[in-house]
């Protein structure tokens, strides 16, 4: 059926005003939970889900179809990149919302965020969209369904599309969010905070976008979570007094902190670390580090709150990993086995012969442009008990590491 273009201008209202009040009915919520001194993550973790699932995709989209449909409009440019700018504000505000530590501080910060996003559609609705209607270039209908497209693929919710045209990594993230957040409610909130974790450090590099997504969705289920402790491996030695670098990450945007400190991290010597200083709980970072560099950090919480957070984050010496962890040196005769040239349909077969043609206590140096996460579970599947898995080197482009053949099955 076809519309008209007051029609589609209806819509557009229409969506905005059921956006205000979803956000508005949770910031009541969170509101009446605090006053009534009652348990306020929950409400906090149902405010950042919807905001990240269903406000900022809808920002997204708006910034890729009307935003930009407005910028041929006379006098809208400026107005276009003060909403823009006003996106990136919310977005940075939902991450601090999500790492709030009181509950006044949680409430401040999401009337702060309501008052943003009313204010901020209002504009839309009184400024630019009736100048897109005047416009007789502009064809309101169209960025309409534009506009819900683009939503959807970021939801992984578009049942309609051709299938050449769907987010089939979106859709199946959607499905993976859903799922940890039933997990979460179910009391297994630390195994969901995991399995988002990992997803993250699927789509860090390839899909960056998704990778937001999944940050705020780990910051809600780590609220859904509060009530399950999460044990941090503490190994710091007694009495050592070696100093460390500080890096504050209070001064940057919220969406530029975690690249910091990952990037920190990375250029850290074995046995080294430095103290990270945020204001807010870095336990959504904490499950990040297990995903990506399991057995090879140290965390240490030298400062809980309110106000600060002080973490020690070390990457541990070769000798000093846990017992059991396969992390083993490797042999200057071991050889480099790149499969980077090959077709993806050759590169399991070469690595499982290679594999296969060790001696006992011999291996190889796998090189990858992707983690060869995929490939470890297969190897699990076939050899579980017979090999060593030791990351050498972990993205963001290149992948090194060594693949063993134990002496003997071990049992895990």
């Amino acid at each position: 059926m076809t519309i008209t273009q007051t029609e589609a201008l209806d819509a557009m209202y229409r969506h905005h005003h059921l956006l205000n009040e979803g956000v508005d009915a949770r910031i009541a919520a969170l509101n009446e939970a605090v006053h009534n001194h009652v348990a306020y993550e929950p409400a906090v973790a149902s405010l950042v889900v919807y905001l990240a699932e269903e406000v900022l995709p809808h920002a997204l989209a708006e910034e890729q179809s009307i935003y930009r449909a407005a910028r041929t409009c006379a006098n809208l440019t400026d107005t276009v990149d003060l909403m823009i700018a006003e996106h990136r504000v919310l977005a940075s505000a939902i991450d601090s919302l999500a790492g709030t530590a009181t509950s006044s501080a949680a409430l401040d910060q999401a009337q702060q965020i309501g008052t943003l996003f009313t204010s901020h559609v209002a504009k839309e609705n009184e400024v630019l969209l009736p100048a897109l209607l005047e416009d007789v270039d502009v064809d309101l209908t169209k960025l309409l369904k534009e506009m819900h497209r683009l939503t959807e693929e970021t939801q992984g919710t578009a049942p309609e599309q051709d299938a050449s045209t769907i987010d089939s990594t979106a859709a199946v993230l959607s499905l993976l969010l859903e799922a940890a957040r039933e997990l979460a409610r179910g009391g297994k909130g630390d195994r969901a905070c995991q399995l988002v974790a990992l997803a993250w450090t699927s789509l860090r590099t390839s899909r960056p976008d998704l990778a937001a997504k999944t940050t705020a969705s780990l910051h809600g289920l780590v609220r859904l979570a509060v009530s399950e402790p999460v044990a941090l491996r503490s190994r710091l030695a007694p009495g050592d007094t070696t100093p460390d670098r500080e890096l504050d990450v209070r001064h940057l945007a919220p969406a530029q902190r975690h690249e910091m400190i990952f990037a920190s991290y990375f250029d850290l010597a074995p046995g080294t670390g430095y103290v990270l200083i945020n204001d807010h709980d870095p336990k959504p970072l904490r499950y990040q580090f297990e995903a990506e560099h399991t057995d090879e950090f140290t965390w240490d919480s030298l400062e809980s709150g309110p106000e600060v957070w002080r973490v020690r984050i070390a990457k541990v010496a070769v000798n000093e990993r846990p017992a059991g962890s396969s992390k083993d040196l490797v042999d200057p005769t071991d050889e480099v086995v790149d499969v980077r040239v090959l077709p993806h349909g050759q590169r399991h077969e070469i690595i499982f012969a290679t594999f296969n043609e060790l001696v006992p206590d011999g291996g190889f140096v796998l090189v990858n442009d992707h983690d060869p996460k995929p490939l470890h579970y297969q190897f699990d599947a076939q050899y579980a008990g017979e090999f060593t898995w030791d990351y050498l080197e972990s993205g963001p482009e290149l992948w090194r590491l060594r693949i063993g053949k134990t002496a003997t099955k071990t049992i895990n």
